[in-house]
């Protein structure tokens, strides 16, 4: 009996965190928000082709920490901050570009 509920608790122990842990709903927001804001640059005419192709690059470089960050399974409070940090350089990209 004792066996059964270890198991069973280290089962759901293991799925809350992975399930808990590796969901970043306020960074993918963020990346989709980023997006259409140069989508709207390009249509509009304030990005050139180079800055498009720079600002895009960003978002890759967000994109491919945040994959790295999910690897093992688990996106820690320090890896959740650097997102977050290097989506507010990349926010300040975009207004700068489209204001110059």
């Amino acid at each position: 009996m004792k066996a059964i509920l270890f198991t069973l608790g280290l089962v759901i122990t293991f799925s809350l965190t992975a399930f808990a842990q590796t969901k970043t709903p306020l960074v993918n927001k963020r990346e989709k928000n980023q997006k259409q804001r140069i989508v709207q640059g390009v249509k509009s005419g304030n990005l050139t082709f180079r800055e498009t192709a720079r600002l895009l690059n960003q978002q890759a470089d967000i994109r491919r920490d945040e994959r790295i960050a999910k690897s093992d399974g688990v996106v820690t409070l320090g890896e959740r901050f650097r997102l977050h940090r290097e989506l507010n350089h990349a926010s300040r990209s975009i207004r700068k570009q489209k204001t110059d």
